[in-house]
């Protein structure tokens, strides 16, 4: 185990792309299997913008961290045609474009399309940092996939040391980490934060709601809802684990109390439905089918119609080469735990608003 490791390890350093595994355990993995590195600056979950924040604000560090990884080639993805893309080529970074596909930016895809294969996860029982192969068998190198934001904490975490890092967030979740948000708040966009802080404090970083607010969305596709209620709940895996989601890629948005949620979970699933990687039954078939079922149950409330829908939600996760089906399907299940099973059902404001103003 390399020094950097050992010090990352002891920083408590975690992704920052939404899975929030070990930096320094995947790193360690990384080391024995000499692999290759790419920096995911593609901003794939909804609502998401902190990858390209880093990238205008902190693109130096970043790459000072990514070569503090390796002496080798160090290839930053960033999505075809964006402004994040185009910062990296102008800065001389050796970039991936990457396919505007909300699985293109999957660890497993970006390895496949750097060695010439479409952006598509592939079936892996393994992380890919130890290599892989793709659903042709052809053998894809060890590859190490960090977030832009995670490269650019490994530099702080060099530069200032651990006791700086572990000054912010908890024991169990140190460290600063950014946060988008989105929706009804006063400024909307990157903010600082750190595990631990309630999520409604979260909330006046961005100055605040400016909307009545009937619950808040957090982690977008793989995420879920919060109650405003539950505003004060901690902004931490451990925090938010009783309502059935985690930080993931950190986003927050506000949803209006006037509107009809509903609407909104209805997009959602139709553009998930739409970002199938086309290789996988949950994707191509249970995705389309959860979309189908909601639409109806929202036109006609009825036992049946629920039914249909529940049996789809306990079909969909944990058969997919990729997580997109089961994050789907816990932001629908945590949708209908939040507003109910049709529009009839949350018509009504959340009698509890977050400092809104009307």
């Amino acid at each position: 185990m390399s020094a950097l490791s050992n010090l990352l390890l002891a920083a408590g350093l975690t992704g920052r792309g939404g899975a929030g595994f070990p930096t320094g355990t995947k790193i360690e993995l990384a080391e024995r299997h000499n692999a290759e590195l790419i920096v995911n600056a593609c901003d794939g979950e909804l609502d998401a913008i902190k990858d390209a924040w880093v990238v205008a604000h902190h693109l130096p560090e970043m790459l000072s961290g990514a070569g503090q990884l390796t002496r080798g080639r160090v290839r930053v993805a960033a999505h075809r045609d964006s402004a994040t893309l185009a910062a990296l080529r102008a800065a001389g970074a050796d970039t991936l474009d990457v396919p505007r596909r909300y699985v293109s930016s999957e660890e497993s895809a970006l390895t496949r399309l750097a060695h010439g294969g479409p952006a598509r996860p592939v079936m892996r029982f393994r992380p890919i940092a130890a290599g892989g192969r793709d659903a042709d068998g052809r053998r894809l190198p060890p590859t190490l996939v960090l977030n832009a934001e995670t490269v650019w904490r490994i530099q702080q975490i060099t530069e200032h040391g651990v006791r700086w890092f572990r000054s912010f967030g908890t024991a169990d979740e140190p460290g600063p980490r950014l946060v988008t948000l989105a929706g009804g708040v006063a400024n909307p966009g990157v903010h600082s934060a750190e595990a631990g802080l309630p999520v409604s404090e979260i909330l006046d970083r961005a100055g605040g709601p400016t909307v009545p607010v009937r619950a808040l969305w957090l982690s977008g596709l793989s995420g879920g809802f919060l109650r405003a209620a539950a505003a004060d709940a901690a902004w931490s895996r451990i925090g938010l684990a009783p309502f059935g989601f985690t930080p993931g890629a950190g986003t927050v948005r506000v949803l209006d109390a006037r509107a009809d949620p509903w609407h909104e979970v209805l997009d959602a699933l139709t553009y998930a439905a739409g970002e199938s990687a086309g290789q996988c039954g949950p994707c191509m078939f249970g995705l389309p089918a959860l979309r189908d079922h909601l639409a109806e149950l929202l036109r006609h409330p009825a036992p049946a119609a629920a039914d249909r829908l529940a049996r789809t939600l306990r079909q969909v996760p944990g058969r997919g080469a990729c997580r997109h089906p089961d994050g789907v399907a816990r932001l629908v299940t945590s949708a209908l735990d939040v507003f109910g099973t049709a529009p009839a059902c949350s018509d009504q404001p959340m009698t509890a608003a977050i400092g809104s103003e009307e």
